[in-house]
């Protein structure tokens, strides 16, 4: 796992307006299969993007580019003004990735968790410890701050993991369904820890195939279908069943859970 050393922070004196992601032409081959086919993408601050596709379309492809653990064939990447693969720790520093794996130590306690990841940041045991202190608040787990993570439910797991990806105050969280395995409790949860990021002025690209979350949370949608965005909608834009159905007629698939069948 790479680690950035340094702190986000020389984002914050881009003027408030500039996006925080650019894409453009973005491609990514495997072996000159293409994944993606020439992606153009803007995100602006604060905004929470619910990313929905059927497996295959790209989407853990396009977390993976953004966060700069792989390097795209052909095409830009711009994060905050800066450029992967160039200035990839500037980048990293700026990004909280929340993946399939979970990225905590078992046989640690939540609060020396946080602090061994705040501290690989590169920040002072003093600033490290007052952050660790607010997340731990803001995940609703202070209560638990000093038992091991093993004893720890799943949705109690998944929250700590998104307090990790935040401890060093990224701009940017990126998510790749983080709602798989949690009950309607844990997923409510969830919500709350969201909804605090986003109030915070933090822009969120989420992957996901749970549409009433989507529907609920999101202020933009965009489907990704065989390498493409294939539609891209704001929230006020749609009513109704209007994501449910536009998601079948852009995938040919007439649930988001088909794909998973």
């Amino acid at each position: 796992m790479s680690i950035a050393l340094t702190l986000a922070g020389t984002a914050a004196s881009e003027a408030p307006t500039r996006p925080i992601v650019e894409l453009r032409d973005l491609v990514k081959a495997y072996d000159g299969a293409p994944v993606l086919r020439g992606i153009d993408l803007t995100l602006v601050r604060g905004q929470l993007v619910a990313l929905m596709g059927p497996n295959g379309s790209g989407k853990s492809t396009l977390l993976k580019l953004l966060s700069g653990l792989i390097r795209p064939t052909t095409g830009r990447v711009l994060i905050g003004g800066w450029e992967l693969p160039r200035e990839a720790a500037q980048v990293r520093a700026q990004i909280g990735l929340v993946g399939h794996k979970l990225l905590l130590y078992e046989g640690l306690t939540a609060r020396e968790n946080l602090m061994f990841f705040a501290q690989l940041y590169n920040l002072s045991k003093k600033a490290a410890q007052e952050r660790v202190e607010i997340m731990l608040e803001q995940v609703g787990l202070a209560h638990r701050a000093d038992d091991v993570v093993r004893s720890f439910s799943r949705g109690m797991q998944q929250r700590l993991s998104i307090a990790r990806a935040l401890v060093h105050d990224p701009s940017i969280l990126l998510m790749d369904e983080p709602y798989t395995g949690l009950d309607q409790d844990a997923s409510a949860g969830l919500d709350k820890v969201l909804r605090a990021a986003r109030a915070e002025g933090r822009t969120i690209l989420m992957v996901t195939h749970q549409i009433d979350h989507a529907a609920q949370l999101a202020d933009r949608f965009l489907i990704l279908s065989r390498g493409v965005i294939a539609w891209d909608a704001a929230n006020e834009d749609i009513q109704g069943d209007t994501l449910a159905r536009r998601y079948t007629a852009v995938t040919g698939m007439s649930s988001m859970r088909e794909h998973e069948a």
